[in-house]
């Protein structure tokens, strides 16, 4: 049965025929159906309650692709054939489906409008457990600390292709993720950089100019100049506390935010 059951969704898969994925009948479904309710109540319990986003995050995406919250029904002008389309809850958290879907039409839009045919090189920037519990329980502050990754290493492609900034531009695309492989807490910058420069010439056009891979030393020095950089500007802020010996969160910084002992947890 179980290769019967295999080319027949193959074969929906090879003519286009609809299938719906039926969430109730995953794990992550049944799991996060089973506990948290009772996950919710027991936070309830202790006088505390989750953020608002959170919520949803749980509670849409118990109801997403269930036909009892919502459908369309669609019929094909040709043949007739009609379905009906559960609605989907089009979160950023967790959902497969719907992460899937965003992903897919994501890296469409990079390849086809976005990203010139042109050398391109990851750059993978990972942060300290104490600034990871930062970001997450204050994520307008992220925004600041990729600008600062983005000049520092701009800065760097610019330079090394021998020229300047007011010559010279390269440009990046950056998705933040924020879980590792196990599901813990690890904010960290995926960047897609240029492999060089877009250089301006006399008749107002623009040649690529490609720089070599970055060296260890080179490296090294990257993250030490972007340490200091993100450093300053937390401490600017009243976030970061700096002595002689270590650098440490303020302890006002994230001791208000309920999420905060679930952060913890995960780190």
């Amino acid at each position: 049965m179980p290769h019967v059951a295999a080319r027949t969704a193959s074969r929906d898969r090879d003519t286009g025929r609809y299938q719906s994925h039926r969430p109730e009948q995953t794990l992550l479904y049944q799991i996060v159906d089973e506990y948290y309710p009772a996950f919710a109540a027991l936070m309830a319990e202790q006088g505390k309650e989750l953020p608002g986003y959170v919520q949803r995050e749980f509670e849409e995406f118990l109801q997403c692709g269930r036909l009892e919250h919502g459908f369309l029904r669609v019929r094909c002008e040709s043949c007739h054939a009609e379905h009906l389309v559960a609605f989907s809850c089009k979160r950023r958290g967790f959902c497969p489906s719907c992460g899937a879907r965003r992903m897919a039409e994501s890296a469409a839009l990079l390849v086809d409008e976005v990203l010139p045919e042109q050398p391109m090189r990851q750059w993978v920037l990972s942060f300290p457990f104490q600034l990871r519990f930062l970001f997450a329980s204050r994520p307008e502050i992220m925004g600041w600390v990729l600008g600062i990754v983005y000049r520092v290493i701009a800065t760097h492609l610019v330079k090394k292709a021998g020229h300047t900034h007011q010559v010279a531009k390269t440009g990046a695309v950056t998705l933040i993720q924020r879980f590792g492989s196990a599901l813990n807490l690890n904010v960290h910058f995926h960047m897609l950089f240029l492999d060089g420069v877009y250089v301006e010439q006399s008749h107002g056009s623009a040649r690529f100019r490609w720089v070599k891979a970055p060296t260890s030393p080179e490296l090294t020095q990257l993250t030490h100049t972007i340490a200091h950089r993100v450093g300053r500007y937390l401490e600017r802020q009243g976030l970061l506390e700096r002595d002689v010996e270590n650098s440490y969160l303020a302890s006002d910084a994230v001791d208000d935010d309920p999420m905060t002992p679930l952060l913890g947890h995960s780190c």
